[in-house]
């Protein structure tokens, strides 16, 4: 199980589903200004796993750079008997996007809800340190 990020520091995460045109305009903002995206599928629903790589697409050329922190969800994870997008296609297009986190979830049962704006966090504070905060250098002996 995941714990909290344990420092002070707030992020701008996000969450993404397929777009919708009439927020064309304040979704390319949000993309500007965010600084983590979850982008969300629905694991009952192909069509919103389809439209995952245009959302990154676009993502990726509005933030102008490939290292964007990001974690693909699968939601709705408690209704299995529904599927129709499998787990291993998300697994998969995460990894074809490299170093994408993964996860499936559950609004609804509150699965891996935390997990993922915890793991949005971390991914932010790798990549811009707090300002003032110097890491811990560690001592490392082979005996």
């Amino acid at each position: 199980m995941l714990s909290p990020p344990n420092d002070k520091s707030l992020a701008s995460c996000m969450s993404l589903s397929p777009p919708q045109e009439q927020f064309t305009a304040m979704r390319d903002l949000y993309m500007k200004n965010g600084q983590g995206f979850a982008l969300v599928y629905s694991i009952t629903a192909q069509s919103t796993f389809n439209d995952l790589q245009d959302l990154r697409e676009q993502i990726l050329r509005v933030k102008d750079t490939d290292d964007v922190p990001m974690i693909l969800v699968g939601n709705k994870c408690d209704l299995e008997d529904e599927r129709v997008v499998g787990k291993e296609q998300g697994q998969n297009l995460a990894r074809q996007w490299s170093s994408c986190a993964f996860l499936e979830s559950s609004a609804k049962s509150k699965i891996n809800v935390n997990e993922i704006f915890y793991d949005l966090v971390r991914q932010i504070n790798r990549k811009t340190p707090v300002p003032g905060k110097t890491r811990k250098k560690s001592n490392c002996q082979l005996l």
